[in-house]
């Protein structure tokens, strides 16, 4: 097989695909940290008492997975954009802005505090938030796209 630049052998190709994908991880890096800092920021205006709840974290993963719906379905469905936009936004910005993994270590503190119900609820209601904030959100952006 030969292309443009002449012949293309499984080393072009790697190569070719390695480079292509800096981009896409330049992208997903720099979305990331500014995800990350927004959620740090949210944690740091509206901080968890020892043993509370975590609110913060509850609604940073439910208003963060609402944006991955909309998202979805602007980028994905509606209009061409960008072949960076995805990466940034998606997997970068809200990606580092919802946090899963805090949302287990938020289930584990309030076991270790005793509050057993308490754990339960939040591990079962933030599922069933983030996955309805998805599905609710992209629903609501295709009636109005």
């Amino acid at each position: 097989m030969a292309g443009p630049a002449g012949p293309v052998t499984r080393t072009t190709l790697r190569d070719r695909s390695r480079h292509g994908q800096w981009p896409v991880v330049c992208a997903v890096s720099v979305g990331g940290g500014a995800g990350a800092a927004a959620r740090y920021g949210a944690g740091l205006l509206w901080p968890t008492a020892e043993g509370a709840f975590p609110w913060t974290t509850f609604l940073v993963n439910a208003v963060g997975c609402a944006l991955i719906g909309v998202l979805l379905v602007t980028i994905a469905e509606r209009r061409s954009t960008h072949r960076l936009v995805r990466p940034f936004l998606g997997t970068g910005v809200l990606g580092g802005f919802t946090t899963f993994s805090t949302y287990a270590v938020d289930a584990q503190r309030l076991l270790e505090h005793g509050r057993v119900g308490s754990a339960l609820a939040y591990l079962a209601v933030t599922l069933a938030s983030a996955m309805a904030a998805v599905w609710a959100a992209a629903a609501l952006t295709r009636r109005v796209l």
